[in-house]
């Protein structure tokens, strides 16, 4: 079989599935978003007897979560679909095949008429209707198509409760953007921008930590605009992510907290505030920026300037000095000069990353950014983007080895690929390897740094802060 689904099934374990029951394969493409939708598909499908399995061809209902954000993405789509048509024709047509997420929010109708063998295609905010679409299917009655934008519905219909899968965990409390940057789809396949309710968050990050999750990272499109209902019983207004931020600090057992993906024009004061008064806000802040030069931002509708962004970043630092920061850079938007592209090189250098994300603008159907004029060649798009990255990684391998001789809080994930090896992640999203006890899954024990690589430290296990070895 083609590698093309070697890829994450939504971080499910399998080890325990039950022989009898109906199994799952979910392939997830792109951000946090679709990760975290994935594992909230396995919820919905559990009272219908769906366990995960590994791989597509032991699976009764195979689902690809899709991601629209890079070109070609629908083409990657139809391609793993021609392998799963085989595969379902090999079943004499009993497995089921759903598309999920952005693309099929995009490209519904056209997903159903280029591919017959598909069964259901829902869209980011219809997930929870996925065990009424299998039913329909399964009588050929009824839509098989649903791309409504109801968020609150989808939230409202989903478990209150999940089930953990290791000390980490995502949770969405946003999600939709209302920013129209020119080059984006994500107003397009999510919506609008919509907060959950304070309780509803709460309720679901204490049962993450009644299951042994240390570290939360709260999600959303644009999660800094969060503005959601406040608690039931402080008939306040709205609160704010600094708020919300604080008010989950309290919930026993939730070591660290954190955020992503922000915007520039949400980073409100308070919210900087908390990453410098909250002992569980990690010192990680992943703040996209995408262009150093004004005439460029201001053509992505951005809606604000490379100083502006250089002032919420000194603000960021003067709270919490030992910040590691994060952005997103795109090169080749249409109409960028080399005089564009150098003050995107020098704010770069004025800000000095410790991770960044670096793209060549690729044009998205439906989005004004395709319609304009000064489109780049690709070959300068990509002499800029080796340039730029090649700036990022210095400075990302910088950043990592200064953490050399550090003993660092290390929250240990499992166990690592070399035997005897535990692997765990640091403040700053650095992956950790160090020699421990796979019993140690769970805690956070001080490793000092030994040495470091682009994307990961290794060091050696000082002590285990909660249990004894």
């Amino acid at each position: 079989m083609n590698d093309g689904f070697s890829g994450i099934s939504a971080r499910m374990n399998s080890a325990d599935t039950p022989k009898t029951a109906k199994g799952v394969f979910i392939k997830t493409y792109g951000c946090q978003m679709n990760v975290y939708d994935s594992e909230r598909m396995r919820d919905v499908l559990r009272p219908l007897g769906y366990a995960p399995v590994d791989s597509p061809e032991s699976a009764d209902l195979v689902v690809l979560n899709t991601c629209h954000i890079r070109e070609k993405a629908t083409e990657k789509v139809y391609s793993e679909l021609g392998q799963l048509k085989r595969m379902k024709e090999e079943t004499g047509g009993k497995m089921t095949i759903a598309v999920a997420g952005c693309v099929a929010q995009a490209e519904g109708e056209e997903i159903m008429r280029r591919q017959p063998a598909v069964d259901l295609v829902l869209g980011p905010q219809a997930y929870h209707k996925l065990p009424e679409m299998i039913a329909r299917a399964s009588r050929a009655v009824g839509d098989r198509l649903e791309t409504e934008f109801d968020t609150l519905e989808k939230f409202d219909a989903l478990p209150k409760t999940r089930e953990a899968d290791g000390p980490t965990a995502f949770l969405s409390v946003q999600e939709g953007c209302d920013k129209f940057c020119t080059f984006c789809v994500v107003p397009y396949t999510r919506g609008a921008e919509l907060s959950r309710p304070v309780d509803d968050i709460t309720l679901e990050a204490r049962a993450l930590a009644a299951q042994g999750v240390r570290e939360i990272s709260l999600l959303g499109q644009n999660v800094n605009a969060f503005h959601g209902a406040s608690p039931a019983l402080t008939n306040e207004a709205d609160w704010t992510l600094g708020q919300l931020v604080r008010h989950l600090a309290k919930i026993g057992g939730i070591e660290r907290i954190r955020y992503t993906t922000s915007h520039p024009r949400d980073m409100d004061d308070d919210l900087i505030a908390a990453h410098g008064d909250t002992p569980q806000m990690q010192p990680f802040l992943h703040l996209p920026v995408q262009s150093g030069s004004d005439r460029i931002l201001k053509a992505m509708n951005r809606g604000h300037t490379a100083d502006e962004y250089r002032e919420i970043i000194r603000k960021v630092r003067a709270a919490q000095p030992d910040i590691a920061m994060a952005s997103d850079f795109i090169v080749g938007f249409p109409g960028e000069s080399d005089e564009d592209f150098e003050a995107t090189m020098q704010l770069v250098r004025d800000v000095n990353y410790a991770i960044a994300y670096s793209f060549k603008y690729s044009p998205r159907p439906g989005t004004p950014a395709a319609e304009m004029f000064g489109q780049v060649p690709e070959e300068v798009k990509d002499t800029r983007l080796q340039a730029l990255q090649k700036l990022l990684r210095e400075q990302q391998i910088a950043f990592n080895e200064s953490r050399i001789g550090q003993s660092v809080p290390v929250l240990v994930t499992g166990r690592g690929r070399l035997e005897g090896q535990a692997h765990g992640r640091s403040p700053w999203m650095q992956a950790v390897h160090f020699n421990g006890p796979e019993e140690l899954t769970g805690e956070i024990v001080d490793v000092k740094i030994t040495g470091a690589s682009l994307n990961s430290l290794s060091g050696e296990l000082v002590r285990a802060r909660e249990v004894a070895l």
